[in-house]
């Protein structure tokens, strides 16, 4: 099967130019000015960007949290992503307390085979390490695991002590691996929330009010601190606040290999949000929780300058009828997470290019390019260059959509961003050379999808 587009815009990390691509085997396989060979399938994209595939390093399908479970799985989950321009995703699979982590990592394999429409792979939450399960972890990056995510947040259920983070970050740190942190202070968290509690509020806004950004700026700063003790590198996830990024920027000044993510909510929505009438504020409960929109511009500045490598979606989506619900009357009870893992390239791209923040070549490296290199799938993703995989996007630069329940595709009762205007639209989408979605429609099946040994970290 060989497909021709022609007529587009390439535009990469580090390139723009006009040229036509090749695809054969699932490969680009030429790239030149005027290509005029034969093909099965020709692609015009003229006036369009052609685009690396986007790569989201976080995400949750099927993530058991709160007494349900994340209502996206990994077909409605990959589906929603190709609509939205992303042809990668990395999933969390969990190694529960008493579990080997090749157990879990086992687990998460049962739920997404056969089910995903485009690549995947895979981090391991890893709840429990002692000296005698390093081995373990070494095969599981043998495996293509090569990342770990720890948490400071969540007691009795996902946090690790300090002595566990440092054994891992120390081990991992080894062989090429990258430890992952959420990064919060869990346990002084819990004891703002049972104060909270016992003066009765129990409003889905004092999520956020007992979840303080310097509770997530200690946890970075405690985070990096262990990190550079383990002469490792550390990759903090869905960071949503200056205190924390700040923490980052010191230790990035300092030549310490601190990475961070930061997601489209942090950048678009805010604290504000909660005060949605009714419980319609529980849509936003998730951890961290939104901010003060004054935060907003120094994340988009941290985007700018690099302090901030990747912006990711955290997609952990629970419907409000029967699952949010879960909370109506304590807001602990409110299953955390949301939906996002469609809307973050064109997001990103309306405001970051349209709106003058970033460039469209920064676009293409924060959604796609730093996440490749960052999680050991360079070249092969992440960019438009021979021998890499076929995973491409036309996007139309000049067409406007609003955002809705209505024409979204997660499997979930709202939309985060209803009513938004962006500019700025996904045409189609190739997974390895075939056409997943075109103009909207759906073009691709269950078990497409190819599970992703990924190789080490190459961005430090």
């Amino acid at each position: 099967m060989k497909t021709l587009i022609k007529n587009g815009r390439i535009v990469t990390a580090v390139d723009d130019y006009q040229a036509d691509i090749l695809i054969e085997d699932e490969c680009v396989s030429v790239i030149g000015k005027t290509l005029t060979m034969e093909a099965d399938h020709s692609i015009d994209a003229a006036g369009k960007l052609v685009i690396p595939g986007g790569i989201d390093p976080h995400t949750h399908m099927e993530l058991p949290f709160g007494g349900t479970e994340s209502s996206d799985d990994f077909h409605t989950g990959t589906v929603a992503a190709a609509h939205g321009g992303t042809t990668t995703i990395i999933d969390f699979a969990v190694q529960y307390k008493g579990q080997s982590l090749l157990e879990g990592i086992d687990n998460w394999h049962q739920k997404a085979e056969g089910k995903t429409v485009i690549d995947y792979g895979f981090h391991l939450i890893t709840t429990e390490l002692e000296d005698k399960q390093i081995e373990e972890l070494y095969t599981a990056m043998d495996e293509g695991v090569t990342s770990f995510k720890m948490f400071m947040a969540y007691p009795g259920v996902f946090l690790v002590d300090d002595a566990t983070i440092f054994r891992a970050m120390s081990a991992a740190g080894q062989r090429g691996g990258l430890i992952c942190m959420h990064a919060e202070n869990g346990i002084v968290i819990n004891e703002i929330i049972k104060r909270a509690l016992e003066s009765g509020h129990t409003a889905p806004k004092y999520h956020a009010l007992t979840r303080p950004t310097i509770a997530e700026a200690e946890g970075v700063h405690r985070a990096i601190a262990i990190a550079e003790m383990a002469e490792a590198p550390v990759y903090i996830v869905h960071l949503s606040c200056a205190d924390a990024l700040n923490q980052v920027r010191q230790a990035r000044d300092r030549g310490i290999p601190a990475f961070a993510e930061t997601c489209p909510q942090y950048l678009f929505l805010s604290i504000d949000n909660y005060d949605e009438p009714g419980f319609d504020g529980a849509k936003y409960v998730m951890t961290p929780p939104l901010r003060e929109k004054s935060n907003q511009a120094e994340l988009w500045k941290g985007l700018k300058m690099d302090d901030l490598q990747v912006i990711s979606t955290d997609h952990c989506p629970f419907c409000m009828k029967e699952q949010k619900e879960l909370g109506k009357d304590d807001f602990t009870k409110i299953p955390n997470g949301a939906p996002g893992v469609e809307h973050r390239v064109p997001l990103i791209y309306n405001g970051g290019v349209v709106e003058n923040r970033i460039s469209l070549n920064r676009f293409v490296e924060l959604t796609s390019t730093a996440a490749a290199k960052m999680f050991g799938l360079f070249p092969k993703k992440g960019t438009i260059a021979v021998g890499s995989d076929a995973d491409i996007v036309i996007f139309d630069p000049n067409k406007e959509q609003t955002l809705g329940l209505k024409t979204s595709h997660m499997n979930v009762d709202y939309n985060a961003y209803e009513g938004k205007k962006i500019k700025g639209v996904v045409e189609t989408t190739l997974s390895r050379g075939k056409v997943v979605v075109d103009n909207g429609d759906f073009k691709g099946k269950a078990g497409d999808g190819q599970f992703l040994k990924r190789g080490t970290c190459v961005a430090i």
